[in-house]
């Protein structure tokens, strides 16, 4: 497994996403103990950057990532989020210095460790001003709890302001050959400052795969069975997407999955997706998209696709987006 640098910190290119085992999708909550060998079988195999969260769950996931790493601290970059959960009574995302000090420490005791080697701001809290927030976090780097910080889903100026206070290691937002929102003026100002990116979802919530062509065969609630991508006829409509990486995939020799990913990281070596899974099978063919050459018209065809159709997410996400 290749490494690269996020703002300094070393992580595989290919990382880890572990929503899926206890959140919002097919399956979640019913596959720890398949999920924690799949986590070993992704250590075996090189992979050092896992992301999870405290509100994934709420809590549990972070609980069986922390099972899985407990004999293999020393080999993995552990990156948690907060701010979802408000551990003051606040609603919305919560940003307060009192609920990341409250956070932080639940995090730390679930995942059975005394540093996060990554913790980020989850959504933008547009009521607690960004330099309060990263105060904060730069107080738990000083004690050591923290090595190093991000932010997720932030905009432009947000990002500078933070990284004025202290340097922001990495920023997380999704980014995929559906969503490529963050080229037109994050990833700018992330080379510009020296932060890294990391893609989540890469795969298009399991879109970009060719696996999903309609919603059959999802739980009844899975996340997917309301987002505006895959409802309202915009799954069908936004399958032209699939099927030309399915087609560019039978050129490479590869999986469209593995093309998705390869296209990622042809976009820069700053760039480290973090594909989620439960499953061996489908964590070692992600793992080997890193050995997939695409050519420059292949990767010239991928950029030429039409965007997705329908919002990343409903209203009331949308609006916690980009702030």
């Amino acid at each position: 497994m290749k490494t690269t640098s996020l703002g300094g910190l070393e992580v595989s290119r290919i990382g880890l996403g572990a929503m899926g085992i206890s959140a919002f999708y097919t399956g979640a909550g019913r596959l720890d103990d398949q999920a924690i060998r799949t986590i070993h079988r992704a250590l075996d195999l090189g992979v050092t950057h896992i992301d999870t969260a405290e509100v994934y769950g709420p809590y549990t996931n972070e609980e069986v990532v922390g099972r899985a790493v407990k004999r293999r601290r020393g080999e993995v970059v552990l990156a948690a989020k907060f701010g979802l959960v408000s551990h003051t009574g606040r609603p919305g995302a919560d940003g307060t210095p009192a609920n990341i000090r409250l956070a932080v420490e639940g995090s730390l005791r679930r995942l059975g460790t005394d540093h996060i080697d990554l913790y980020y701001q989850h959504r933008v809290d547009p009521d607690t001003p960004i330099e309060e927030t990263i105060g904060a976090l730069a107080a738990l780097v000083a004690e050591g709890k923290v090595r190093h910080i991000g932010l997720s889903e932030a905009g432009p100026a947000t990002i500078r302001r933070a990284h004025a206070v202290h340097p922001v290691t990495a920023v997380q937002s999704e980014y995929s050959l559906w969503t490529r929102d963050p080229e037109s003026a994050v990833l700018p100002v992330l080379r510009e400052l020296g932060i890294g990116f990391v893609p989540y979802s890469p795969l298009g919530h399991g879109f970009l795969t060719g696996n999903i062509r309609s919603l059959d065969g999802l739980d009844a609630d899975d996340w997917r069975r309301t987002n505006p991508r895959f409802t309202g006829g915009n799954l069908e409509r936004n399958l032209r997407i699939v099927d030309e990486v399915r087609a560019v995939a039978a050129e490479a020799g590869a999986t469209p999955a593995q093309v998705a990913l390869a296209w990622l990281l042809a976009q820069g070596d700053d760039i480290a997706p973090i594909p989620g899974t439960t499953r061996i099978d489908r964590l070692e063919e992600n793992t080997a998209a890193g050995h997939v050459a695409l050519t420059d018209s292949q990767v010239a065809r991928l950029n030429g696709l039409a965007p997705a159709l329908g919002d990343r997410y409903d209203e009331a996400n949308m609006a916690a987006i980009d702030r």
